[in-house]
Formats: C-alpha cells, sequence, structure tokens
C-alpha cells in the first residue's frame, strides 16, 4: 500500500483507545505472574484466557500491526504499533501469546518461512490458535547456541531427530517449537545448523518440567527420540541454520522495547504494562513511603523505567533510520537485565524483613522471590555477557574474541562430559 492508503497514526490511535476502553478488559482484578507458582488448571485457565484476550485483537483488528495482510496482519508501521502500546498501558496483555509465539516465532517464520508455512501458521498464531516456543538451549551447552548437539539426519524426504533442549517456557501446554539442531559435523559449528518446525504433540518429544526455587513448574526440558520431522517443515536452507539463528536472536533482543511486532511494553522492570511507579504502593504498604530512604528508592525505580524506556525508544528509531545496525539491540537487552536486577533488588529493600517471612496474599510477598530469581534477568533470552560482547564487536567494532575452533569441524572441536 502507499502512504494515502494507510490510515493516519493519531485516527488508529483514537481508534484504538475507544475500542480498548469500550471492549478490553483492564489489569485491575486480574493479576497473573507466569513465573509464580500456580496449580495447573490455574494456568491452563490463564493460557485459555489469554487465547481469547488474543482473540479479541485479532477480530478487532488490533493484532499483528505489522504484519502483512496475507498472513492475517494489519499492514501498518511501527508508529502505528508504537500507538497502539501507548494505549494499552493499563490494559491485560496476552503476553503468553505475544512472547515467544509472535515474537520471536512469527517474526521468524515472516522472515524465513516458506509461503506455504507463512500462510498456514502466522494467522493462527496472530489468532491465538497456536502457541510457538523455542528451542535454543541444551543441557550442556549454555548459552552457546551454536554449539548444539541434538541432531537431525535425513531420511527420504523426512528428518529423524535426536537430542534435548533445555529451558523452554511454557513447552507443555503449547503447539510447535522452532528447533535449532545440528544437520552437519564436518564443517564448523556455525556452517552444519539448520532450523525446523517441530509439533510437540507428536510420538519422540518427552516433556519434563523444572520446578524452580519458588515452586513454578513453567520451565521444561525436552527429549526427542527419533523424532521425524517432513521437510516441508524446514526453515531456510540445509546447514544454513546460523543465517536464521542470526535473525531470532535479533528478535529475542528486541523484546527490549525494538521490536515492531510486539503489543503492550515488556520493558517495565516493574512488570508488564504497569501504570505509574508499582514500588509507591509498596512503600505505602511497609510504611516506607514518607521516609527519606523509601522515597530515594523509588526515585531511583521510577528513574530506571524512564532511562529504560528512552532507550529503546532510541535504540528502536536508530535501527529503524539505519542508523544503528540490528546488532545493537543488544544495547536494550543489556538495559533490560542490568535494570531488572536493580529494580528487584529495589522492592526488596523497600519490603526488608517482611519479603523473607511472608503470607502469599501480602503485597510484598513476591519481592522476596524476585529477589532471589533478580540475576536470571540477565541470563534468560540470551545472557547479559554475550550482550557485552555483541555491543563491543558488531556495535562499536572492537576486535573480536579470539577462537581456536572457528575453522575446525565441529566434530573435532573438544568437548566436555554430557550432563547427568
Amino acid at each position: 500500500m502507499s502512504d494515502t492508503d494507510i490510515e493516519s497514526v493519531e485516527s488508529f490511535r483514537l481508534r484504538a483507545r475507544k475500542w480498548l476502553a469500550g471492549n478490553y478488559p483492564r489489569v485491575e482484578g486480574h493479576v497473573y505472574d507466569r513465573f509464580a507458582a500456580h496449580d495447573d488448571d490455574v494456568e491452563l485457565a490463564e493460557v485459555q484466557h489469554q487465547r481469547g484476550l488474543q482473540r479479541m485483537l485479532y477480530d478487532a483488528g488490533f493484532a499483528g500491526i505489522c504484519f502483512p495482510k496475507e498472513y492475517g496482519g494489519q499492514g501498518l508501521t511501527p508508529a502505528h504499533q508504537r500507538a497502539l502500546n501507548d494505549e494499552f498501558v493499563g490494559y491485560q496483555v496476552p503476553f503468553l501469546i505475544q512472547v515467544p509465539p509472535i515474537v520471536p516465532c512469527a517474526a521468524v517464520l515472516l522472515d524465513f518461512g516458506t509461503e506455504e508455512q507463512k500462510r498456514r501458521h502466522i494467522p493462527a498464531i496472530l489468532k491465538g490458535q497456536e502457541i510457538w516456543m523455542q528451542f535454543l538451549s541444551e543441557p550442556s551447552g549454555g548459552s552457546d547456541v551454536a554449539g548444539a548437539l541434538t541432531t537431525a539426519v535425513r531420511d527420504g524426504d523426512e528428518w529423524v531427530i535426536n537430542g534435548s533442549k533445555i529451558w523452554t517456557s511454557g513447552a507443555w501446554f503449547s503447539d510447535y517449537g522452532l528447533a535449532l539442531v545440528r544437520t552437519n559435523w564436518d564443517v564448523p559449528k556455525h556452517r552444519g545448523l539448520t532450523v525446523f518446525i517441530i509439533e510437540i504433540d507428536q510420538p519422540g518429544v518427552e516433556l519434563h518440567r523444572i520446578e524452580m526455587i519458588n515452586g513454578s513448574a513453567d520451565f521444561c526440558q525436552e527429549f526427542f527420540t527419533d523424532v521425524r520431522v517432513p521437510d516441508s517443515r524446514r526453515l531456510g536452507d540445509v546447514d544454513q541454520g546460523w543465517t536464521v539463528g542470526t535473525r531470532w536472536m535479533y528478535h529475542e533482543k528486541s523484546l527490549g522495547g525494538v521490536s515492531p511486532y510486539i503489543t503492550g511494553s515488556y520493558d517495565a522492570p516493574g512488570g508488564t504494562d504497569s501504570a505509574g511507579e508499582p514500588l509507591v504502593d509498596l512503600a505505602r504498604a511497609t510504611g516506607h513511603f514518607d521516609d527519606p530512604r523509601g522515597r530515594a528508592l523509588i526515585g531511583e525505580a521510577a528513574m530506571l523505567r524512564m532511562a529504560r524506556a528512552a532507550l529503546s525508544d532510541r535504540v528502536a528509531d536508530g535501527i529503524r533510520a539505519g542508523a544503528l545496525p540490528d546488532s545493537a539491540a543488544a544495547i536494550g537487552r543489556l538495559m533490560n537485565g542490568v535494570v531488572k536486577a536493580r529494580y528487584a533488588t529495589l522492592a526488596f529493600e523497600l519490603a526488608g524483613s517482611n519479603a523473607v517471612a511472608t503470607l502469599p496474599d501480602e503485597p510484598w510477598a513476591q519481592s522476596g522471590f524476585e529477589y532471589l530469581e533478580r540475576q536470571s534477568s540477565s541470563i534468560g533470552g540470551g545472557t547479559t555477557e554475550m550482550a557485552r560482547n555483541n555491543i563491543s564487536e558488531r556495535v562499536l567494532g572492537m576486535p573480536r574474541e579470539i577462537t581456536h575452533d572457528k575453522n575446525m569441524p565441529f566434530r573435532d572441536v573438544p568437548k566436555g562430559p554430557p550432563s547427568a
């Protein structure tokens, strides 16, 4: 479409504001933390609730703002998506459908999928009918996703997959996963990878749920035993999975405010689409609202939120304008990890001893758990150490780290003992 055929951003903003106010549920009265401990029936009910929210957005024309119309999107611009995100503050976000099904999974499909794959799956994801996950990390690989040991061997028009992936949030209630696996051991590790679409509920896929310190069992480990996948579910060229993976990592890092495909704001360190400063309520509940120390903590939290939002806008605008490379998304990833860890510390300091011994329904109940888990914000979605490397090498142009296996066939690269 030409620019004259596209609805103006201001008209779109007003239309979204009116529709949200008259039709869509607000956050009040519905509190859900996906990383807290829940009974399975509670979590499954929330999954269905969020599928319904996503379908409401789709039916009203507010899903997939920047996805092409032929794949179920609206064919609009990042400016339209930002306007919708502004209006979404205070409303419920179908987070389980947005991340990772839409970003990075649907975004990767849009970049590398065949026409058949895009027409079949992207509309279903945008409607909330299909929930997708990403099979990247492996028990022996840490953050080195290119060192994948899960293998795919071709057998006619099919591939046979064996191995294991881990730390997959929500795989137990999901439908599909994007998997980065090894298809060639005789080339350097980055050149022998391929991406496949794996249907989770199929023979040979076994899921184990991992219980965390707070009782949550959202993370999963997947075991693939002779899982047969048709070649039509391959994404990109054989042995060129790192090309797909590089863009995949960009989309994952872009969750810090850069992505044009996300509805709602996910960079608020105190939660999703929080209106105002959440620590104000915590300070009032703990009696620290009027003392200088409490106000200093609240002020620092507000400053972090403002700086985080401003940085996200700056990086997003720079990437869209071509002034910054796509790798600059790592700047937002680094800021997000550092800020979230600090924010959890601020909340813990405000809650004080209340956060150590508390009842589940107290306003400070999550502060202790979030403090204990604060470093997870520097690990999930690619570590902040990796983000620092990306920034130094790909944004600032500093020399790359010396690696001794760069041109070595992957089968010859020394590997540690397998995980128990």
